[in-house]
């Protein structure tokens, strides 16, 4: 099956939207565990937010239905720069035959990631801010007050400038290379270990579908931690000068959180964030399999 690495970007774009839209829920609640009690020992702070079903009530109470799909604009636009950047990248070193070579997907799909989350990092902090906003009783972390996406911007690059819009990639990128090279290295694996087994038809989207439910498991395992400095770095209140008040960097935080919360605090919001990395790995991998297939029919069909 083969696709130029310029359709892998609008497919992957597409494929990871389409998924985002069904998964943002599940982000709105993770972004909250994993801010509540941000540098705090555990038992010393209140939790409104108490697992998943319980903080999903919570978020309907004090936001509405609506609520559930705060950050959705952002969300979209940070799913299709990054995964269209991501799948563009890996589609080349594919086409190249670099995935070939001996951790040639892990490595491909690092690189991609990396870029992919570079270019998307503003959305992903508008994001993160947007979705850590609520009324005052329910608050945790720094709240941010922003109106609206374009309003986020305006205020962002009043306030900070350009490199204000790239605060905390310096979570993001690593946040995104051990997510994408488990995602994309894993996937394939399983996707042609299954077509070896024969269990399915060899064109079956099950195949895709199982493929999708055995990297969402290595993506959960090895992206929690990161992903929870990621939302600490992007959320944290900044000084005049831009720089965050509560965190220097990835190391900072990491370092903080292990001190002042215990190890396990690295995994808050660990529930939501695999039911949200479970359904959207799925999703995203099986729609970009199948979309993938129908664009290779239509250039078969062309020629």
């Amino acid at each position: 099956m083969t696709v130029t690495p310029a359709v892998d970007l609008v497919l992957g774009a597409s494929a990871c939207c389409l998924a985002c839209i069904f998964t943002n829920p599940l982000e709105v609640v993770k972004t909250r565990l994993q801010l509540q009690g941000e540098l705090q020992a555990h038992g010393t702070y209140p939790r409104p937010y108490r697992g998943f079903v319980t903080s999903v009530v919570a978020v309907v109470r004090a936001d509405g239905l609506c609520g559930l799909q705060k950050g959705l604009a952002a969300g979209l636009l940070y799913q299709g720069l990054m995964n269209g950047v991501r799948f563009y990248c890996y589609s080349l070193a594919c086409q190249a035959g670099l995935t070939q070579w001996p951790g040639g997907t892990v490595v491909a799909g690092a690189v991609a990631g990396a870029l992919g989350a570079f270019v998307g990092s503003p959305a992903y902090l508008i994001k993160t801010q947007l979705q850590a906003q609520t009324v005052a009783a329910m608050a945790v972390g720094h709240q941010h007050h922003h109106q609206s996406v374009l309003g986020a911007l305006e205020t962002i690059w009043r306030q900070q400038g350009l490199a204000g819009l790239w605060r905390g990639v310096g979570g993001a990128v690593p946040r995104v290379m051990v997510g994408s090279a488990a995602q994309l290295a894993t996937f394939a694996s399983a996707k042609a270990w299954v077509q070896e087994q024969q269990w399915l038809p060899e064109d079956s989207w099950l195949v895709a579908l199982a493929g999708g439910m055995i990297s969402s498991v290595a993506v959960a395992a090895v992206m929690t931690p990161f992903d929870v400095v990621s939302t600490r770095l992007y959320n944290q209140p900044v000084d005049g000068t831009g720089r965050g008040q509560l965190y220097s960097g990835l190391a900072d935080c990491l370092v903080k959180i292990w001190r002042q919360e215990g190890p396990l605090a690295l995994y808050k919001g660990l529930g939501p964030a695999y039911l949200r990395l479970g359904p959207h790995t799925i999703l995203s991998m099986l729609f970009w399999d199948e979309l993938r297939k129908l664009a290779a029919r239509g250039q078969h069909q062309g020629t």
